[in-house]
């Protein structure tokens, strides 16, 4: 008998993750742990970048209108989900990071770019490599949700795989393990990058990164740990 799949991620990638991982004959159960919302910001004068920098495609989910002020500016993804959300935008992708948004700027080092962060209200500190300057806008937020009772029922009676797609996720799935009790040494984890497994923590059964920080690669690395 093959091991339940949990996902916790917000809408839209939430339903689309579950049907993509029955389509894989696995039984899955999920639940958003937050929600984004938008936040209202300033949107300052676009001739004074060269580039967005940006690190979660919520940025084009939930930017609202001053994103249409900046679509001349190319962008600076943290990797291909969000470089996806920005050419449904109609903005040019320059450059699709792996491995987090400082190996995205160390790999510019030595250039002078002026760059415009759009971000969560949470977001990682970065370290600025000579030449690069970097101005910052917030323009979502991440609002808590409790675990949902069936999801969190079967999670502590037999445990499973719980796939995790952002650092938020991992934190709040810690959180409600401790919150609710639910033992780690039952929970398996397949995160989408070093970064998400760094944040989850350790006592884990086992931790395991998607060789690539793709969906498709997430749910196959998913199939596998569900055997």
């Amino acid at each position: 008998m093959s091991r339940l799949l949990f996902v916790l991620r917000p809408e839209p990638g939430l339903r689309v993750t579950m049907e993509t991982a029955e389509a894989y004959g696995l039984t899955v159960l999920g639940c958003p742990l937050f929600e984004v919302e938008a936040v209202a910001w300033d949107c300052p004068d676009p001739s004074g970048f060269d580039a967005l920098l940006v690190g979660s495609s919520n940025v084009f989910r939930h930017g609202g209108h001053n994103l249409e002020k900046l679509e001349r500016l190319p962008v600076y993804a943290v990797g291909e989900a969000t470089a996806e959300g920005a050419r449904e935008k109609g903005f040019i992708v320059s450059q699709t990071g792996k491995g987090g948004l400082q190996a995205l700027l160390d790999r510019v080092k030595g250039r002078e770019i002026r760059f415009l962060r759009l971000a969560g209200e949470k977001m990682v500190e970065l370290e600025r490599p000579e030449g690069i300057s970097i101005a910052t806008r917030v323009t979502y937020r991440m609002r808590d949700l409790d675990l949902a009772e069936d999801v969190a029922r079967a999670m502590r009676k037999s445990g499973g795989v719980v796939l995790l797609h952002s650092g938020e996720a991992a934190r709040r799935l810690r959180e409600e393990c401790d919150r609710l009790e639910i033992e780690r040494t039952k929970v398996t984890i397949a995160a989408l990058g070093p970064r998400i497994a760094e944040i989850a923590g350790d006592g884990w059964e086992s931790v395991h990164i998607a060789p690539q920080a793709l969906d498709a690669e997430l749910l196959a690395l998913a199939e596998r740990l569900c055997q």
